[in-house]
């Protein structure tokens, strides 16, 4: 047994054994960022916020846009509804008028040409009513109908002594007169004074006359003669109506300041001092009849034709309505033309913003 063992001993001392030898791997070495990127990845990262934040601050701005024009649209819908319901109120007093007394319609409680404050929730609107008949319609320089219209020489002359009267010289006067009846009426034939589309069609923005009534007073702008200086003294005392008539005023409600218009009716043949101080003195239940305008004593002597007194009245069919409302942000202003002819009174047009 022992030598057994030491031959084992013996064996593994003379007998050599394979050998392994484990390699370790090497750690790798530190990379090395050139100078010249040194901070690229910063950079890029920044870039990315900024880009994020550009596009988060549009996100936020078009979000607040949205927001204010629904806020906006709302406000706009509101006024526009308060607007409408002024209109009613104003259709329904002036029915309410002319039914009570249909034979004449007078300014008894000063109701016409004042802001009239209406109650609203969360603004303020107010309504103005005027009498369309006290200005100088336009189309009265045509008679006719079915837009079959022929120039009216008393309307004519009745223009040409408004503008007159405002300090319009007489050879522009008839100029812009003339031209405004062509404007208006069916053919294609100048007056001696006036243009039709010849005359526009040479312009350096050529166009042809409308040959219709006017629907705004503010298209007399294109006549031939009409200047924007012109244009400002004439506008507060014009307006188009849409009927080729003569101009027919109401001696009940015309207030005293527009008495230039009674005076241009009349062919100058009274001074609009004097047209003035005849209205100051109107009894204020109203003169009942256009026959007793024209008995006042203040008239005797002057010589008027009776087509001439036809054309002042005591009564009216056209009212003119201006509304005003502030509802929140909005700031919206309407105006509108309505008839009253026949009952119920009508809206004929309504347009909102500045008239022309």
């Amino acid at each position: 047994m022992a030598g057994t063992i030491v031959c084992y001993i013996w064996l593994a001392q003379t007998v050599a054994l394979p050998r392994f030898k484990v390699r370790m791997p090497k750690m790798a070495k530190p990379f090395n960022t050139p100078p010249n990127e040194r901070g690229a990845a910063l950079l890029t990262v920044l870039l990315l916020v900024a880009v994020m934040a550009v596009i988060s601050a549009t996100a936020l701005d078009r979000l607040r846009l949205s927001t204010r024009l629904a806020v906006n649209g709302a406000a706009m819908a509101q006024a526009r509804a308060y607007s409408l319901a002024a209109e009613g109120i104003a259709t329904a007093r002036i029915e309410d008028l002319l039914q009570r007394d249909a034979a004449q319609l007078t300014n008894d409680g000063n109701w016409l040409d004042r802001p009239i404050p209406v109650p609203v929730d969360r603004g303020q609107a107010t309504v103005q009513l005027s009498d369309g008949q006290n200005c100088f319609n336009l189309n009265s320089l045509v008679a006719g109908k079915d837009s079959e219209f022929s120039a009216s020489p008393i309307g004519m002359q009745q223009f040409t002594k408004l503008m007159e009267l405002l300090g319009i010289a007489s050879n522009d006067a008839i100029i812009i007169s003339e031209s405004t009846a062509d404007w208006l009426d069916s053919d294609t034939n100048a007056l001696p004074s006036g243009a039709e589309d010849s005359y526009y069609g040479g312009q350096n923005e050529p166009h042809l006359a409308a040959n219709r009534l006017f629907i705004d007073r503010g298209e007399l702008k294109a006549v031939r003669g009409m200047t924007p200086a012109y244009y400002a003294r004439l506008r507060p005392w014009i307006c188009a109506l849409p009927v080729a008539e003569p101009v027919k005023l109401n001696a009940n409600t015309l207030a005293p300041d527009r008495a230039i218009l009674l005076s241009a009716l009349l062919d100058g043949k009274i001074l609009p001092a004097q047209a003035k101080a005849l209205l100051a003195i109107r009894p204020a239940s109203g003169y009942g009849s256009a026959i007793k305008f024209w008995a006042m004593p203040q008239l005797a002597g002057t010589e008027i034709p009776a087509n001439i007194q036809g054309q002042v009245g005591v009564t009216s069919n056209w009212f003119f309505l201006q509304s005003r409302v502030s509802a929140e942000t909005i700031e919206l202003e309407s105006h509108a033309l309505l008839q009253a002819t026949d009952m119920p009174v009508r809206v004929l047009w309504r347009s909102w913003g500045d008239a022309g």
